[in-house]
């Protein structure tokens, strides 16, 4: 007797990337913190409520240092998700976890490792079905994102996938990151973040500069370490040798 069992649905999980900020300290680390904190003292909530990985690749560190490290950085508020570039052998219990890549992953499922068993009929007829063909989804990529109106104080605009344009002003307190480059057809008060998942070439364009902080491909400035010729100027901002070039747009 062929017993049907009922079946039981799949368990999906899904892989969703984030963006996170990344943090790659360097030796001194005294310095290092001391730098960490002229910028959190520079722009105000800079690190709260977001994500944070710590990138040790290019430092030698133990679990102990490590533990030291993250301790430093909890008296600072800043809530690391994860590390990368640790050993092994350096992360123990209680820290967290090691991350590796930061790739964009697809949604998959996992499906119950025991089939359910049918009539010896149906299984012959669906053995002498030919397999159906599986046809990818297609989903477009998008390359650029338009906000049609400013970005208020406490607003944030994320966009990894490519360019920002905001016609209107970006407001002190507010902030805008973007893969590749920003443009802001209005006063740039806030934050602007361009380049952000590792792209050189991306540029930051604004009508009237009065920004906060500006950075591209991880480098940044604040408001005091920009050209006071520029204050209120239409500006374009690039990198250049790992430092970040202002100009006036004629």
């Amino acid at each position: 007797m062929t017993k049907v069992l009922t079946d039981a649905r799949s368990i999906r999980i899904k892989g969703r990337s984030f963006l996170a900020v990344v943090l790659s300290p360097d030796l001194p680390l005294d310095e290092w913190l001391e730098r960490l904190d002229d910028l959190a003292a520079r722009s105000a909530g800079f690190f709260l409520s977001r994500p944070v990985v710590l990138d040790v690749s290019e430092l030698a560190l133990d679990k102990a240092q490590i533990k030291d490290l993250l301790a430093e950085l909890a008296t600072r508020n800043v809530s690391i998700m994860g590390i990368e570039g640790a050993r092994p052998s350096a992360i123990g219990p209680g820290m967290p976890p090691a991350l590796k890549g930061g790739r964009p992953a697809s949604d998959f499922e996992i499906t119950p490792s025991e089939p359910s068993a049918e009539p010896e009929e149906k299984q012959e007829a669906n053995a002498s079905k030919p397999a159906p063909t599986l046809v990818p989804e297609v989903r477009p990529v998008l390359q650029s994102l338009v906000i049609r109106e400013p970005v208020r104080s406490g607003q944030s605009v994320i966009f990894p996938e490519g360019d920002v344009t905001i016609i209107g002003s970006l407001a002190s307190g507010a902030e805008v990151i973007a893969g590749g480059s920003v443009h802001i057809y209005g006063a740039l008060r806030g934050r602007a973040m361009a380049g952000s998942l590792g792209n050189a070439e991306a540029r930051i364009f604004c009508r009237k500069l009065e920004a906060e902080l500006v950075a591209i491909d991880g480098i940044y400035k604040m408001a005091e370490d920009l050209p006071a010729a520029l204050r209120g100027q239409p500006v374009q901002l690039w990198l250049e040798d790992d430092s970040i070039m202002a100009a006036k747009i004629i």
